[in-house]
């Protein structure tokens, strides 16, 4: 069996998330109070007591979410599991280095909290927007963006088979939907989201990233971590780079997954809020063994089953 751990990225988050671990194990009470004495304000009582507004904003989220996928990890070190990889989608990223040790937690909270501000700050709120397009293949959404003609728009995130998000500048995305709708789209839907991630109206903020990118110190380490931008384990003398570059370029999943199976992964660990990505995984190969971690009861049943192999 080899197993990899995968770490969820924006959009997983919802409210309560991580109290049932909180109440239950001393660890995750360390974990938070640590996280929101480094952010400065409680990012736990966001987590629990706030608003779904509050935890929205990409400054909160961002934390949030690293937060919990990394506190999820670290039970499942404690209890025993053993990974063999690391890999994140797109904000999972950051957590899949730190638990890989290539960074330490510390440094990774400062980090995603300044990477949701620059990102939050990227364009005019308003001006961009992302879309699932459901239901094509990946060389026709493509071909789609190609053609629109009234502004930006680019693949953004390769989900799955027939599952492709679109991102770029509002009224370009709108243009793409409606023609892929009228190519055979299942569905295109227009995301929730505060900006046109992994699209390059991100690449001039991306200079603000380097700047706190460069003033860490990234570890070796011996677990892999697979990049978004390349679906490739990380080189150590690129990783900043493609950090950097993961901010404007799509987010290359299914071929991270492909990759994966194909060295030999048989077995899936889903790892912070959400089950996104467990359907992902389904989705391109369904021989797969995969379990999503985020509360007492899925942590419980994921040790009983992995902790001895």
């Amino acid at each position: 069996m080899k197993i990899a751990a995968l770490f969820t990225g924006q959009g997983s988050q919802y409210m309560g998330m991580g109290k049932d671990l909180y109440d239950n194990y001393p660890l995750v009470k360390f974990r938070m109070d640590k996280t929101s004495e480094i952010l400065g304000y409680d990012i736990s009582k966001i987590c629990f007591e706030g608003s779904e507004e509050d935890l929205k904003k990409t400054e909160n989220t961002q934390p949030a979410i690293y937060m919990i996928s990394f506190i999820c990890y670290r039970l499942l070190e404690n209890a025993g599991v053993k990974f063999d990889a690391y890999a994140g989608f797109s904000l999972g990223e950051y957590s899949a280095l730190a638990a890989s040790g290539r960074m330490t937690y510390e440094d990774g909270v400062k980090l995603v909290q300044d990477r949701g501000i620059i990102m939050e700050r990227a364009v005019p709120a308003g001006s961009g927007a992302m879309a699932a397009i459901l239901g094509l293949e990946d060389s026709v959404v493509e071909e789609v963006c190609a053609k629109v003609k009234s502004g930006i728009v680019v693949p953004a995130n390769y989900n799955c088979p027939g599952q492709l998000v679109i991102s770029g500048e509002k009224v370009a995305v709108e243009e793409a939907c409606a023609l892929a709708t009228e190519a055979g789209a299942k569905r295109a839907v227009v995301l929730n989201v505060s900006g046109p991630f992994h699209s390059p109206m991100l690449k001039d903020a991306s200079v603000q990233l380097k700047e706190k990118l460069d003033a860490l110190t990234f570890q070796n380490a011996t677990v892999p971590v697979y990049s978004n931008v390349t679906a490739e384990p990380h080189n150590p003398d690129t990783l900043k780079e493609m950090l950097v570059k993961q901010m404007y370029s799509p987010v290359q999943w299914r071929k991270t997954i492909e990759n994966l199976l194909a060295d030999g992964f048989d077995t899936f660990v889903e790892v912070g809020p959400g089950k996104t990505l467990a359907g992902f995984v389904r989705k391109i190969n369904r021989n797969v063994t995969i379990y999503s971690v985020n509360n007492v009861e899925s942590f419980e049943a994921t040790v009983k089953v992995l902790k001895n192999n």
